[in-house]
């Protein structure tokens, strides 16, 4: 039986990229049946592309009077056929909200207690550019600084913590659908490939026309620069084969439910079910829909809500509603949670061309079986919006990382440890795990905190990974393996152990340079533990041997 299958990625356990005499320790501290299997969770993110107008989506009704008067020709009114849906009547009277009444599938999740709206999301320090905001919402960052580091993702950074038992699997740990570049989000600390990008909407063939694209790789690698850069491509090359090849058999073996609408982003979600149906492992998936920078023709004539934001929002509710109905006809809603995100909102007063330009918050839609229905946070100000700061309003409510935060422990299980290594408030010093959005998640479908589980050794004292001084490359490697470390002079002591704990390598090694090779030509296929242990100082790093 095969280690992942013998002990289940449960919230206690799920630090399975420990190894046998580290889980020892964990497990023996540990309740597990009073913690449950929460292996078989996803998330799924909707990118809205371009900045989503947050006051066109969710009105704020109870300043109306002042939302008519900045936006006299784009408003949505408040009767007749095309005005506003009204959400819920028992809400305060500063969180009533009219919905836009394209919004009527959301409207429908509402009812049901399966979408939660959070109230003016956004970062402390926002950029209205679409590129540097985009990078932003992708590391994890909050405009201020790139402490949490501009070339890694939080997706990624994520997924090598609290998934790093899985990250070696024939299937990737994330899925992009909808774009034609990775996101940013799903790039690794450690240049894992942690996910896999389908372009187009055929992956049932998507392994056969990869397969197709090229010849067979050279026969002998030069040793050469060159040569270690060729191998890094080689093993790319074939861990994408991999992974195209779980998403083909995942797909066919799946099935839809229900009928979606012919649209892009229903289509997209169509395959995320069909491949949560057909039994794919990955993770973290993300779909995409463009065209929310509306600077011109938001509405397709004065006091006319029809027109470009109208069909958005449209496309976007109609299949998400139909994307839930067919997760639940299948019994697989209870094991998904979804979330709408843009790289920022609209000004609160319209331009003239009937539409809006890039502003600062926006509302977030959360939904799901295991989301709590309701509405966090209040209506915000609209008296904030002035000629003086051109009309924005900047009060935020909720960080976005605040609610991915929840997400990540609630209802996926990691510790504070993994959460501060996906994201942490430097500008403050604070932790997320200390400043979740309360009732986020349904009790029933809530991690409890005794479970919460990290991928830290508990047998040495490991530093953090913000700290690490070494990289390995290539990883997967063939025959030679290469430290670099930013010190140009440096010695170590370093250990390899396979995955259950022996130890195959041991030696100490002395660089005066960045770079030094370990040859490792005699070391079988599989995954193992490098352990770096410089001035007294231990870092760990999972590698794979091809």
């Amino acid at each position: 039986m095969k280690r992942r299958s013998f002990i289940k990625l449960t919230s206690a356990v799920s630090a399975l990229g420990l190894m046998p005499f580290e889980l020892k320790a964990m497990l023996q501290s540990t309740d597990l049946a009073s913690c449950g299997d929460v292996s078989n969770r996803k998330l799924v993110l909707i990118n809205l592309a371009g900045g989503n107008d947050g006051l066109n989506t969710v009105i704020p009704l109870n300043y109306y009077d002042q939302y008519s008067n900045l936006r006299p020709s784009i408003k949505i009114p408040n009767t007749g056929a095309k005005s506003y849906i009204t959400l819920d009547n028992t809400l305060s009277e500063e969180q009533q909200i009219g919905l836009h009444p394209a919004l009527t599938g959301f409207k429908g999740l509402y009812d049901q207690g399966q979408l939660r709206i959070l109230q003016a999301v956004g970062y402390p320090s926002q950029n209205r550019s679409h590129f540097a905001s985009k990078d932003v919402y992708a590391t994890g960052n909050d405009g201020n600084s790139w402490e949490n580091g501009k070339d890694s993702g939080w997706i990624g950074r994520f997924i090598e913590k609290y998934y790093a038992n899985e990250l070696l699997e024939n299937y990737p740990l994330g899925v992009q659908i909808g774009s034609n570049k990775t996101d940013l989000g799903f790039h690794g600390e450690e240049e894992h490939g942690l996910a896999i990008n389908i372009s187009g909407q055929d992956p049932s063939g998507f392994y056969t026309e990869l397969e197709g694209l090229g010849g067979l790789p050279p026969e002998n690698i030069p040793s050469s620069h060159f040569g270690v850069e060729l191998s890094y491509i080689i093993n790319t090359g074939e861990l994408s084969n991999q992974y195209s090849q779980s998403i083909s058999t995942a797909f066919n073996a799946g099935s839809n439910a229900k009928e979606y609408p012919d649209t892009d982003l229903a289509n997209q979600l169509k395959t995320v079910a069909r491949l949560l149906s057909g039994g794919l492992s990955s993770k973290i998936y993300m779909v995409r829909i463009g065209g929310f920078d509306t600077h011109n023709s938001q509405n397709q004539d004065a006091g006319d809500v029809n027109g470009k934001h109208n069909t958005l929002l449209e496309t976007v509710s109609d299949a998400v509603s139909v994307f839930m109905q067919d997760l639940t006809e299948q019994s697989l809603a209870d094991d998904v949670v979804g979330l709408t995100f843009s790289e920022f909102g609209r000004k609160a007063k319209e331009n003239g061309n009937l539409g809006t330009d890039h502003g600062e918050i926006a509302p977030m839609f959360v939904f799901g079986n295991p989301v709590n229905g309701g509405v966090s946070g209040t209506n915000p100000d609209l008296s904030e919006a002035t000629q003086d700061n051109n009309y924005q309003i900047k009060t935020v409510q909720f960080d976005y990382r605040q609610t991915l935060g929840t997400l990540l422990q609630d209802f996926l299980g990691a510790s504070n440890l993994v959460i501060d290594n996906t994201f942490f408030n430097n500008s403050f010093n604070e932790s997320f795990a200390e400043s979740k959005v309360q009732e986020l998640v349904k009790e029933t479908h809530s991690v409890a905190s005794g479970c919460f589980g990290d991928t830290l050794s508990l047998d040495d004292t490991f530093i953090n990974d913000s700290e690490t001084k070494f990289f390995v490359y290539p990883n997967p490697f063939s025959e030679v393996l290469y430290i670099n470390s930013l010190y140009e002079d440096w010695e170590i002591t370093c250990k390899i152990y396979t995955n259950s704990a022996k130890l195959v390598f041991t030696g100490s090694l002395q660089a005066f340079g960045n770079s030094k090779a370990i040859p490792m030509p005699n070391l079988a296929t599989g995954v193992y533990f490098l352990s770096i242990n410089h001035r007294g100082k231990v870092e760990r790093h999972k590698i794979f041997r091809l």
